[in-house]
């Protein structure tokens, strides 16, 4: 059996970013930048005032002087002559520093009458004056390739002046449940069945993830009904599909899929929950069949359809994850601070991979080796944070 490791570095050779398209930079929040995004202009594009007061030249800033004021300039209004010596413009934050001026005298450092202001407090050369391109100069890079767009992104790429931004296209994934036992929720349940929760909870993953999701029907164990279910995926990214991954007599996917043309690569993987993991290629279609236990599912989602998601998204590398040790536990945890600060991690008394309401509940996945032997309280363990992953 492959190790976790080595089932994830094969699943993600085997996939590539998807293309770039262009998008308003409204519509550009939690998409992966396709090229870089360098500033079209400097910013500030001119020099300007950090503060309300006076232009001035800061040899003529001394206390007690007094300057003739020789108009005012608001930001957005720049004015247009030269500030001699013994001269002094009104300004505002953000208003353009006149020619000739190197200093700003602070509205609250001065008293003002009659079109003279008078110097209560001396100047320094450059104080609370904001130089053109102290932010970013014209062609700097604002944002790599390969970047998740976020909200502080968006501004930057807006100050930047980018109205529209390349972005590589959402990935769009396809989800089968497979099974003659389960109905989507609302659905007749047959006798003896169950309600299928995995295709909706990996579609609110896919999403989550910034791919684009769709629920194909209820894959009955039927030859024919999984082909069928294969041919629906065409266009997509990635098949995911739940259950019937291994080989019992009713298990079908395996076989149905590979006699509509896949290409296996592997299933059964070391770990639990979660060792039928199956991969493979359906010709330009990769397929990634989960097992059908919710909570079985809903783990190799996180280990395995999170970082093929960010590859598909034009991420430079799949989001970081421990490494296992063959046959690895992954026990849902409850998480909470110690009085020192520190995170303790707490394993919740049973670990059925049918229970999804513990995995719901669950903050984080303790990562334990096989045969490990028993821990004591207080003893370092690593996780895998679900909370922090906004799953």
């Amino acid at each position: 059996m492959l190790s976790v490791a080595d089932a994830r570095a094969r699943i993600l050779e085997s996939l590539r970013p998807t293309a770039a398209e262009v998008v308003a930079l409204a519509d550009a929040w939690g998409r992966v930048t396709a090229a870089p995004v360098a500033a079209r202009l400097d910013q500030p594009p001119h020099d300007v005032s950090a503060m309300d007061g006076y232009a001035l030249h800061a040899s003529d800033g001394a206390v007690g002087a007094r300057l003739r004021v020789v108009g005012s300039a608001p930001a957005g209004h720049p004015w247009d002559g030269r500030l001699a010596h013994g001269e002094a413009l009104r300004l505002f934050t953000g208003s353009v520093m006149p020619h000739g001026a190197d200093a700003i005298l602070l509205q609250e450092d001065a008293d003002a009458a009659d079109g003279w202001v008078t110097v209560n407090e001396a100047t320094k050369p450059g104080r609370h004056i904001r130089r053109a391109g102290q932010d970013f100069s014209r062609g700097d890079i604002l944002l790599p390739a390969g970047r998740r767009i976020g909200m502080r992104d968006v501004g930057l790429a807006a100050a930047g002046n980018h109205p529209w931004l390349a972005v590589h296209r959402r990935p769009r994934v396809a989800i089968a449940a497979t099974g003659d036992e389960i109905a989507l929720p609302g659905e007749p349940i047959p006798a003896g069945g169950i309600v299928s929760s995995n295709a909706h909870a990996l579609a609110a993953f896919v999403r989550a993830l910034g791919g684009e999701a769709t629920v194909l029907p209820i894959v009955p164990d039927d030859l024919p009904a999984i082909a069928a279910a294969a041919d629906a995926a065409r266009g997509a990214d990635l098949l995911l599909t739940t259950g019937g991954a291994s080989v019992g007599d009713h298990d079908l996917v395996q076989a149905g899929l590979a006699g509509h043309g896949m290409a296996l690569d592997f299933w059964k993987i070391a770990m639990r929950p979660g060792k039928p993991l199956m991969f493979g290629q359906l010709a330009d279609l990769p397929v990634l069949g989960l097992p059908g236990n919710p909570v079985s599912a809903l783990v190799c989602a996180v280990l395995f359809v999170l970082p093929a998601l960010a590859r598909l998204s034009g991420l430079p590398a799949a989001a970081p994850l421990p490494a296992n040790d063959h046959r690895a536990d992954h026990l849902r945890a409850r998480l909470a601070p110690a009085a020192d600060g520190t995170l303790v991690a707490t394993a919740f008394e049973r670990q059925d991979s049918a229970m999804l309401r513990l995995l719901a509940n669950a903050d984080a996945l303790i990562l334990r080796a096989p045969h490990a032997p028993a821990a004591p309280a207080g003893e370092q363990v690593s996780v895998i944070r679900l909370d922090t992953l906004g799953l």
